[in-house]
């Protein structure tokens, strides 16, 4: 069965910079969307940006639209989410989704059928 692994978490300052990355174990993303979402103590999980493998649509939370990029290395059968300008209102756990959602459903959490563990962002002030 499918399984995502991500990287890339830690502890950093207001202004730094990280790179998450997601692959999966045992199939590809071949066919599928894949979305970051990312949930703080207390609150909801929230839409981070989505991509579909075989195409060049992204989608992108506007609290995070011109800091965070998502992209994919088909070579290497991982997508990674580019972190800059980090602010402590960033910090929460990270987790990859993969999924085939229609477009109008594409930031929503629900519709995702494999996940990843998480990796921790801490972003301090």
């Amino acid at each position: 069965q499918v399984q995502l692994v991500e990287s890339g978490g830690g502890l950093v300052q207001t202004g730094d910079s990280l790179r998450l990355s997601c692959t999966p174990s045992g199939s590809t993303f071949n066919g599928y969307t894949v979305a970051w979402f990312r949930q703080a103590p207390g609150k909801e999980r929230e839409f981070v940006a989505a991509s579909r493998w075989s195409g060049s649509t992204t989608h992108y939370a506007d609290s995070v639209k011109g800091r965070f990029t998502i992209s994919r290395d088909k070579s290497k059968n991982t997508v990674t989410l580019q972190m800059n300008s980090l602010k402590p209102e960033d910090t929460g756990t990270y987790y990859c989704a993969s999924g085939q959602p229609i477009l109008s459903a594409i930031r929503s959490s629900s519709i995702y059928r494999y996940w990843g563990q998480g990796t921790q962002v801490a972003v301090s002030t």
